[in-house]
């Protein structure tokens, strides 16, 4: 018997009473093809591509290698070699490829071209244009059949494939001497051990989707700890009594609806991240992720890896093909954070892939459609870096088609006392401490003091106070020393009044005779006023003088 001879109708039959099919001797069963390329993105979408090639693999050896034994039992072969010949006629006449008259051997040098792949075209059915070749059964498959008639175990990878968009699908048969390190990577999902190991990164999948949620519920108990402390409902956990506060926030869902470019600007630990949170929240991409990425704090060589991704051997420690961030933010936002820390030669890079919505990974030679939205961040005042020359003005532009500028905290002291309750109880929450407020003489401190570093101090401030407090409140010694320790209330003018000089200079003195504990001796000689002309403008004021007098 010779492979040329094979004909399917002499392979095929079926039972009289209809009960089996045999094929080549062997009971068979009819798989519809899109079957098996559901299951292929079951596998895939469960457990990942690692895995689901591991499977496939060793499916399709498993298959080959049983093939091979049914066609040794079943006809006399003129020849082993014809024997194992017949595998590449055997497969074709399954329905899994078709090759031509004259194709080759895939033991021989030039290798194995074949056409209408079965598993390229549910591939592309499911997932669409794949990078890799993406042939895992039949590899399996001709692997198994080989193996097992040559006699030593022979390993077959694809360097072509219909699936990742090459004209047929091409393959090489050797054994694992002949592959050499080269392909280690790719001859491990032929052991068995690899299907271990891909359950422990599924499992590992499982365990990051399992800290998501928590990370959601976390979320939840924050907006409920949010409620339950604000007098007035807070918009998706930002607190804005305060007029320039809401006015940002009203803005700031205003330009989510629309995929344009935004730059936040504030100073350090204002809250830039978190609006540029709320707008991510109420744009159209809410599903998709919301990635963020302190540029300042990754050198020059490092961002460009990290936001573009890199190809397999790009550089020294490069492994393996790794997608960037921009691809990794896909459907969703990517935040650039600290944005004006970006050296003017990674400034062109990153404006070509926000003007062409495209990037390109180092080490390769091909561009990649991304659909992300941008926010940019930053404390810096890029008009005067852009006047010094260390910044580009098109980038710029690009970046400030709408600008959003998180006022200083001195500059919204009615979010003080509302934010400060929502953080202490967020800290009371997560310490599994029973507070319950903030002691007059605390609040009066908070309101007065100039919170240089914003919300990030208040909120340092909040979590070292419940840290602290030995009572049901926090009281003024649970506060870190440089605001305990202020000497003057802080001068303010509200929105749209100007007060009488006299009133601010009543309160401003009362406020000072607070602090000294009603000592006018100690509050005059502050002043820098004579105990007399203090003890007067108390009696003024319809105060008894007494204290220090």
């Amino acid at each position: 018997m010779r492979a040329d001879d094979l004909d399917y109708k002499e392979l095929l039959h079926m039972e009289a009473d209809g009960s089996a099919i045999r094929f080549a001797g062997q009971r068979a069963i009819l798989l519809d093809a899109v079957a098996m390329g559901l299951l292929r993105k079951y596998l895939v979408e469960n457990f990942g591509f690692t895995a689901a090639r591991t499977v496939l693999t060793q499916f399709g050896f498993a298959h080959g290698w049983r093939m091979a034994e049914a066609m040794k039992t079943e006809f006399k072969w003129d020849s082993d070699e014809e024997w194992r010949k017949a595998g590449t006629r055997i497969h074709t006449l399954e329905g899994l490829f078709e090759v031509g008259l004259e194709s080759q051997d895939p033991l021989s040098k030039e290798g194995l071209t074949f056409l209408a792949s079965y598993e390229a075209e549910q591939h592309l059915l499911h997932f669409g244009r794949a990078d890799a070749p993406m042939c895992w059964t039949i590899c399996g498959l001709i692997s198994g059949y080989l193996s097992r008639t040559v006699g030593k175990e022979i390993f077959v990878l694809e360097d072509r494939c219909q699936g990742k968009g090459d004209a047929a699908c091409h393959l090489f048969g050797r054994t694992r001497d002949e592959w050499g390190n080269e392909k280690a990577d790719e001859l491990r999902y032929y052991e068995k051990a690899r299907l271990a190991e891909c359950l422990d990164v599924s499992l590992h999948r499982v365990t990051e989707t399992l800290k998501a949620a928590e990370q959601k519920i976390r979320t939840h108990q924050k907006a409920l700890v949010q409620v339950a402390c604000l007098e007035e409902p807070s918009f998706l956990g930002i607190v804005a009594k305060s007029p320039p506060m809401r006015q940002l926030v009203d803005l700031a869902c205003r330009v989510a609806k629309v995929d344009s470019t935004v730059l936040i600007t504030g100073e350090s630990g204002a809250g830039k991240e978190r609006i540029a949170r709320l707008v991510h929240q109420e744009s159209t991409r809410a599903a998709g992720p919301f990635i963020a990425v302190n540029c300042g704090a990754i050198t020059e060589t490092l961002l460009e890896s990290e936001l573009f991704g890199h190809a397999r051997g790009a550089f020294t420690g490069a492994t393996h093909d790794r997608p960037g961030l921009f691809e990794s933010a896909n459907g969703g936002t990517l935040l650039l954070d600290e944005v004006g820390e970006v050296s003017p030669g990674m400034q062109v890079k990153l404006l070509r892939a926000i003007q062409e919505r495209e990037v390109r990974r180092v080490g390769e030679n091909r561009n990649r459609k991304v659909d992300v939205r941008i926010i940019a961040a930053t404390n810096r005042n890029l008009a005067l870096i852009l006047a010094d020359g260390a910044f580009r003005q098109d980038l710029y532009y690009r970046l400030k088609v709408v600008e959003l500028n998180v006022p200083p905290l001195r500059e919204r002291r009615e979010d003080i006392l509302p934010l400060a309750r929502v953080l202490l109880a967020e800290s009371a929450v997560w310490m599994k401490r029973k507070i319950q407020g903030l002691a007059p003489g605390a609040t009066d401190r908070l309101l007065h003091y100039a919170w240089p570093g914003n919300v990030r101090e208040l909120q340092n401030a909040m979590e070292r106070a419940v840290a602290l407090a030995q009572g049901v409140r926090v009281e003024l010694e649970d506060l870190p020393e440089e605001i305990r320790e202020i000497s003057y209330p802080l001068p303010r003018v509200p929105t749209g009044t100007v007060r009488p000089l006299e009133h601010v200079e009543k309160e401003y003195i009362l406020a000072a005779l607070a602090l000294n504990g009603g000592n006018q001796t100690r509050t005059a000689e502050q002043l820098q006023i004579g105990s007399a002309t203090l003890y007067r403008k108390l009696k003024s004021y319809g105060l008894i003088g007494g204290g220090g007098r």
